[in-house]
């Protein structure tokens, strides 16, 4: 069997992990707003703005990473995190000023998470593609359980300054990291170049985009909104959700990794959606932080099999030629969900409660799920995604 810890994998996993870790220290960003007078409404907005400015350069992204390689993306990636969490200690009011630095954030984010995981996935071994992702995305699940934690802490004992250097040196640690990276493809020839509008409109990967888009959307309930529920009604901490979040996808990603690509990678994402959209309904009814915390757990069980299975179907369905594309698609949707599912669910905070919201959200998979069991089955899938994606 290949294996999957080669040197270029180690050395990208870091990467992930030094910049994913700097990145989750701004789950507490939105009580730095409220602390400067936003409230949920203006916290959604800010949010949408870091997210359309990642948007907006994904094309470029993919289009770079197809035709000169994934390496130079992710240096260019880190330089531009690195210079954007140096003027969060700049910021001291809601204005102009905040939104650049988050447009700035925005784009680093756009340039280095697609790419380190395109370079992963390149080197992984093909017939253990999920398994590699899942373990590789413990990389990102990691600074969730340490970064809510570690951001406790700070926050207990100095203030948001702190925070903001925090990140700086660890966004510092990964941008050094990543120097000695090798190059993962051949850039293919001009002639082979597919472009973004092509893989975006591919028949096959259609579904896949829109159960990708409902799951980010989904998502913003707790990773946008879980800070201010928990201050607001006392119920719960940041800490102890993503510390049972992580560990529980962590623990299913090392333990039971490879149990997509031994069952297939459908017959565990149904289930793996339905799990998510019940921890969903669990911070809709909880009262204590026993409950919460529960929560958290059914939601990690879920994050830590979709996502892996739904960017090894994403890999799988996409031409050698395409496949930075491909990823700059795969990982846009998530700041897509955010743009989208910021300011509804945010106004849905301010007009019916929180409860309401995580409803919203648990619907949402709910009939996502069911829209793509329909639409996917019917379509006409390459030979070669027939023994993993049923």
């Amino acid at each position: 069997m290949s294996p999957l810890l080669s040197r270029n994998f180690v050395l990208a996993w870091l990467v992930s992990f030094f910049s994913g870790l700097a990145y989750f220290l701004f789950v507490h960003f939105p009580r730095f707003l409220e602390g400067m007078g936003a409230d949920e409404a203006e916290i959604g907005r800010i949010a949408g703005a870091t997210v359309l400015a990642a948007l907006l350069i994904r094309p470029m992204v993919g289009r770079a990473m197809d035709r000169r390689g994934r390496r130079p993306v992710i240096l260019v990636g880190n330089g531009a995190h690195v210079c954007a969490l140096l003027l969060y200690p700049t910021i001291h009011s809601i204005g102009p000023w905040l939104y650049t630095v988050r447009i700035l954030h925005g784009f680093s984010e756009a340039l280095l998470f697609a790419a380190v995981f395109t370079l992963a996935a390149d080197i992984i071994p093909e017939e253990r593609r999920t398994q590699g992702l899942a373990l590789f995305g413990v990389s990102g699940l990691l600074p969730v359980a340490v970064g809510g934690v570690l951001g406790d802490i700070i926050l207990t004992h100095f203030d948001f300054t702190a925070l903001f250097y925090a990140a700086i040196a660890l966004g510092t640690v990964a941008m050094l990291l990543a120097l000695p990276l090798r190059e993962s493809v051949v850039p293919a020839p001009a002639d082979q170049h597919v472009s973004f509008l092509s893989s975006l409109t591919q028949r096959d990967l259609l579904p896949l985009w829109w159960i990708t888009l409902v799951f980010n959307f989904a998502l913003v309930a707790y990773f946008t909104f879980l800070r201010t529920y928990v201050d607001e009604t006392g119920i719960g901490s940041v800490g102890a959700f993503f510390g049972a979040y992580a560990s529980t996808a962590i623990a299913l990603r090392v333990f039971a990794g490879w149990l997509p690509d031994r069952i297939g990678l459908k017959r565990v994402l149904y289930p793996a959606m339905l799990i998510l959209a019940t921890g969903f309904i669990a911070l809709s009814v909880s009262h204590t932080d026993l409950t919460v915390t529960l929560a958290g757990l059914l939601c990690g069980a879920g994050h830590g099999y979709v996502f892996p299975v739904l960017f090894a179907l994403v890999f799988g369905r996409a031409s050698a030629a395409s496949r930075g594309t491909a990823a700059v698609i795969f990982t846009g949707l998530g700041d897509l969900g955010v743009l989208a599912g910021a300011p509804i669910l945010g106004a849905v905070v301010t007009g019916f409660g929180y409860e309401t919201m995580f409803r919203v959200s648990a619907i949402s998979v709910g009939i996502g799920l069911l829209s793509f069991a329909i639409w996917d089955r019917d379509l006409l899938i390459p030979r070669r995604d027939r023994t993993t994606s049923v």
